[in-house]
């Protein structure tokens, strides 16, 4: 365990995969190949990515392969309009405002090593990826009209997962790993009293910041059948993860002069919080005509399970929570294709129609999301043993209107977001 530790704290501390695109805040950008055709890949699986997107398409590659990668991901900041109960209890709560994220540059990193046995019947490896991430942050958090519900969250994973499979015989492959995760994470906000806007800092009561970690077991498998030489039908399933997040650094700042004085001793205080994230299965088929490979999938994700997220203080002075979220369960379909224009050179398209399992009732500002589009296209290039895969990929995330403004507890909004974000994937595949 403390192998699995060290290398995903490291990764962790080298990229930032903090972001949110599939649906929820789950990460399918784990191989820019895989990208390029929508992440339409269960059924394929021929390259190390296999070990995430199907572990029975290892048994596809020969010899041992080394892969590392990384998406970058531009996340221009999403707009608001409405209203929000913070600085308007003097008129109703109704003025209409507006709020603006910051546009963020986030990095999502790869790595797989695999090795097949000479008669192709055995193969193993290990994948290190980030599966999920999650990063908002608001320009000020003084004068933000979310700040007493979130001003920053950042939510970053990274799975190491073994894996080995095996090739039953010419039609059947099947494989299975295990997966460890470390997952780090971030919340800030500043509490809202109007009570307190004689006294100044508008009403903020003090800033608040929680900075912790934590670790968790999971396990995944994968089928592939070949009943042609031509058609690939291939399955997948990742287990859940429960991240829980123990003991965390909670700091207190800026605190009003007409807070209680209790409220300084709330320093050194731990904070913890359980995430459930959610299992996926993934089917998945793929047909080949001549040059031309075409895949379909549908992808569930098991989001279900996150129906709240708990925060416990040691102190008494901050109070507990359990704020509901009530997740429902989501298919995205995605389409891919792949055109081998010569031996060395493949182009690659992709389309990905992405729902979102966040219900309004429960939408927040830390991830106000929305149903997606994606649209991918994709090149790759051998050159000896080096194969080099790039990929782009713009998300039109749609107009999303809520309204679960509760003016008794000054949380939620009446309004309507509007965003979007685009990413480009680099692989380098060498096999020896």
């Amino acid at each position: 365990m403390r192998v699995w530790k060290m290398v995903a704290v490291v990764l962790v501390l080298l990229f930032t995969a903090s972001t949110s695109f599939a649906a929820g805040f789950r990460l399918p950008e784990q191989g820019a190949k895989a990208m390029g055709m929508g992440f339409a890949f269960t059924a394929q699986a021929d390259d190390p990515s296999a070990i995430y997107f199907n572990p029975a398409g290892l048994t596809q590659l020969k010899g041992s392969n080394v892969m590392v990668g990384v998406s970058y991901v531009r996340l221009n900041g999403g707009e608001y309009t409405g209203t929000t109960p913070v600085d308007d209890f003097t008129t109703g709560f109704t003025t209409v405002k507006n709020e603006t994220q910051k546009s963020l540059d986030l990095f999502i990193p790869n790595a797989y090593y695999t090795k097949t046995t000479s008669d192709g019947f055995i193969a193993y490896g290990v994948g290190i990826f980030a599966p999920f991430g999650l990063g908002q942050e608001y320009e000020n958090n003084h004068s933000s009209i979310f700040r007493n519900q979130v001003t920053k969250i950042d939510l970053q994973t990274v799975v190491v997962n073994p894996t080995i499979a095996f090739k039953i015989n010419e039609v059947l492959s099947v494989g299975v790993g295990i997966d460890y995760m470390y997952g780090k994470a971030i919340l800030e906000q500043t509490p809202w009293n109007p009570a307190l806007i004689p006294g100044g800092q508008n009403g903020n009561v003090f800033d608040l910041k929680l900075d912790g970690d934590g670790d968790a077991w999971g396990y995944n498998f994968g089928v592939l059948l070949k009943p042609t030489e031509n058609l690939r039908i291939g399955a997948n399933y990742r287990s859940p993860f429960t991240l829980d997040i123990k003991d965390g650094d909670v700091t207190i700042s800026n605190i009003n002069a007409g807070a209680p004085p209790v409220v300084g001793t709330a320093n050194g205080t731990k904070g913890s919080a359980t995430l459930n994230l959610p299992a996926t299965f993934a089917l998945g088929v793929s047909y080949t005509m001549g040059k031309l490979t075409i895949n379909a999938d549908a992808d569930w994700t098991f989001w279900s399970s996150y129906s709240s997220l708990p925060l416990t203080f040691t102190s008494p002075v901050l109070s507990d929570s359990n704020a509901a979220k009530n997740w429902k369960d989501v298919i995205a379909f995605r389409l891919g294709t792949e055109y081998r224009v010569t031996a060395p050179l493949s182009l690659r398209a992709g389309f990905v129609y992405d729902p979102t399992p966040a219900p309004e009732s429960t939408m927040g500002p830390e991830l106000p999301d929305a149903d997606k589009l994606d649209y991918m296209v994709g090149v790759g290039y051998k050159i000896g043993a080096w194969t080099i895969d790039v990929a782009g990929m713009y998300v039109d995330k749609k107009d999303r209107t809520a309204n679960n403004q509760n003016n008794a507890t000054l949380t939620g909004f009446n309004g309507t977001w509007t965003g979007d974000s685009w990413l480009a994937g680099l692989d380098i595949t060498y096999n020896f």
